[in-house]
């Protein structure tokens, strides 16, 4: 259960990390186009982390618990050689339905507000979450979990404030902001849908509460919506899989540009 948890928080990381480096040289001024940057770099920084905590985890496992993990042939195929596999190969190798991010993470960048709604919901997800998280009994993940919400606090300070500024600045970019927050509101409710890794984790003191956090982000939320003049959305259907490897279209696009040197030339260094 704690290579499962490891594994998702690691790939929320990665795929938000290269939906914002989608934008790098697309930003629309210089100083947000190198911010967003390294905010995906930040992504990335903590996905490595946690990879290589997961790829720790995976290793200790006995070959017939790992033949059984993942699916994906390329990864199996590397496992039955006997070679220990690394935070590289949990990133290159997995096929889709591997992966446990969940559903906001992979969706589309469409335009400045889109990425700006989905990195704010994100963001104030995270400042509760691994605010929780690094109480928990696991030094590692505590570790990590300490280093990210220093990073957090300032990725949650950046998009609320461009939340406002949206928000609150011309028509045309409230509307975009409205529009965003409308569509992107049903993909927020698998954040704080507990599965059977979640309730385990805090079985066992490990991970956050989900329920204590949902309150917590609901109330920063809707603050920072009501002083941008955003209208929360209500009584929506909350979409949800991603947990569980249940993903939309979205992700196997990221997959085939993501993982495509490795696939082509397996092995390759550089």
């Amino acid at each position: 259960m704690k290579l499962d948890y490891t594994l998702r928080l690691a790939d929320d990381a990665l795929i938000l990390g290269h939906r914002l480096g989608e934008w790098c040289g697309h930003g629309p001024v210089l100083e947000q186009d190198i911010a967003l940057t390294n905010t995906a770099l930040d992504h990335l920084g903590r996905a490595r982390s946690l990879y290589q905590y997961a790829a720790e985890q995976f290793n200790q496992l006995s070959l017939d618990d790992k033949n059984k993990y993942f699916s994906s042939p390329a990864l199996q195929h590397l496992v039955n050689t006997g070679v220990a596999i690394d935070e590289d190969d949990l990133a290159y190798l997995r096929d889709g339905w591997d992966f446990r991010n969940v559903l906001l993470m992979e969706q589309p960048n469409n335009d400045w507000a889109y990425t700006i709604a989905r990195s704010f919901f994100y963001d104030a997800f995270n400042y509760f979450f691994f605010g929780e998280l690094q109480h928990g009994k696991d030094e590692t993940l505590s570790a990590i979990a300490e280093k990210s919400l220093k990073e957090i606090i300032y990725h949650l300070r950046w998009s609320s404030e461009w939340i406002l500024r949206l928000g609150d600045g011309t028509a045309e970019s409230h509307k975009r902001m409205q529009e965003a927050v409308d569509e992107l509101w049903m993909y927020t409710g698998e954040l704080f849908t507990a599965n059977d890794t979640d309730k385990s984790m805090l079985q066992h003191g490990i991970g956050a509460d989900l329920l204590k956090i949902k309150p917590l982000w609901m109330e920063r939320v809707s603050s920072v919506l009501r002083e941008a003049t955003i209208k929360m959305p209500a009584d929506v259907w909350m979409q949800q899989g991603g947990k569980d490897g249940r993903h939309t279209e979205q992700l196997g696009y990221i997959l085939a540009e993501l993982q495509f040197v490795q696939r082509a030339y397996p092995g390759m260094e550089w």
